[in-house]
């Protein structure tokens, strides 16, 4: 599958896609509204950083208890239903009267409920569309991301300077509700794909079997950290620039729409196994330039710059499913998703962390060197392993 009408005719692919990206938009523009009510309220630029990326740090406790359920529950049922408790859970974030403390119990509630999300929407994904369709799909969807991101952080920050924060919160309550909805009446009543019930055993036990692999286990590495440490310095936009953050959001989510499109429409398969490493350098170099603290302009060409580098994942994720069985795909997948998105949380503690003891700018620089060393460490790593390999012939002999 190689075109884009291909795959929306594919039944069921639109209604999906719709859902998800307003998933997407709800998800810009609410954070940036909680990140800059919270600001306001501490002037923390790590407790800033944590309210919008507080989340992703629950990941880690859905992976361990709830991720069976990706491939164990009903999809149709379990998207509209995280959904309409995002609604909720968003809506809950605009009470006037709610303190800092409890803001962040709602926050990591909404990481949990995400763990499980993101599983199911991935393993229905591979699904509803054949194998040769994976890449150029998960592109569409991570340009849906990429693109609700522009609009939403570009519509979110125009919002902020004419409603109050909380008012653009209820706006992105109502869109996860409409997501629930689009879930539901666009979506066929699947089965499970995988027999037994949602349960911590079956949860450990999965993630014990696909952590077993040495190619997966640096699979997953690779999706995890590099990735997350540059988010993290995505999570200091609002401290480094207040009045200006939905620029630099916007521009990197028109960096990683651009990476999308070209990765996964127009890249060979034969090409794109090679692409993995110079795009995750990507990600994180052009960070570097923070160091010299610069001008909004620049900065922003900066960000949309390694937002490119965010392809890298489409490339991980087809390897990921070369090396898992199609009955662990979900959970395979929502695995990959929980670890990114916990160490993104990691990398949004760590990054604002450094930033409240130098500064957003230094923050930033120090966090994407350290991007660019744990993925050389990779790759040498992976060579070795290539290496080892093709030695066991000759040593049979």
């Amino acid at each position: 599958m190689r075109s884009y009408r291909q795959l929306f005719r594919t039944p069921e692919f639109t209604p999906f896609f719709l859902s998800y990206a307003a998933f997407n938009a709800a998800l810009t523009i609410g954070g940036l509204s909680l990140a800059t009510l919270v600001y306001r309220a501490t002037e923390s630029p790590l407790l800033s950083a944590l309210s919008m990326f507080g989340p992703q740090l629950a990941q880690v406790l859905g992976a361990t208890f709830l991720l069976s359920g990706a491939d164990r529950l009903r999809p149709r049922s379990t998207l509209a239903g995280t959904g309409l408790a995002y609604a909720a859970l968003t809506a809950l974030l605009a009470l006037p009267a709610l303190p800092v403390g409890a803001v962040f119990v709602v926050v990591l509630a909404q990481g949990l409920i995400a763990s499980l999300g993101g599983g199911v929407t991935g393993g229905l994904l591979n699904e509803i569309l054949p194998k040769s369709g994976f890449v150029l799909g998960r592109s569409v969807f991570n340009m849906a991301s990429g693109l609700m991101q522009v609009l939403g952080f570009a519509l979110g920050g125009g919002l902020l300077a004419l409603l109050s924060p909380r008012t653009c919160l209820l706006l992105a309550a109502t869109l996860y509700a409409l997501q629930a909805l689009g879930y539901r009446l666009g979506l066929t009543d699947r089965p499970a794909r995988a027999k037994g019930r949602l349960s911590v055993r079956a949860t450990w036990h999965t993630n014990a079997v696909l952590w077993s692999s040495r190619p997966r286990r640096l699979t997953y590495l690779g999706l995890w950290i590099p990735n997350g440490l540059v988010v993290g310095c995505d999570s200091l936009y609002v401290s480094y620039a207040p009045d200006a953050a939905g620029v630099l959001f916007a521009s990197g989510a028109l960096g990683m729409f651009a990476g999308d499109v070209v990765v996964g429409r127009f890249v060979p398969p034969a090409l794109r196994p090679r692409l993995a490493t110079p795009l995750l350098l990507l990600l994180a170099t052009p960070y570097l330039i923070f160091a010299l603290h610069p001008p909004i302009p620049l900065a922003a060409v900066a960000v949309c710059l390694s937002n490119v580098g965010f392809a890298a994942s489409l490339v991980q994720q087809e390897r990921l499913m070369s090396l898992t069985p199609d009955d662990m795909a979900g959970h395979a997948l929502g695995l990959r998703s929980s670890g990114m998105l916990t160490m993104q949380g990691v990398a949004a503690a760590l990054a604002g962390t450094v930033a409240q003891v130098t500064s957003p700018a230094a923050a930033m620089a120090m966090t994407a060197g350290l991007s660019v060393l744990v993925t050389l460490t990779l790759v040498a790593a992976g060579r070795r392993e290539v290496s080892a390999a093709a030695m066991e012939p000759s040593r049979a002999r």
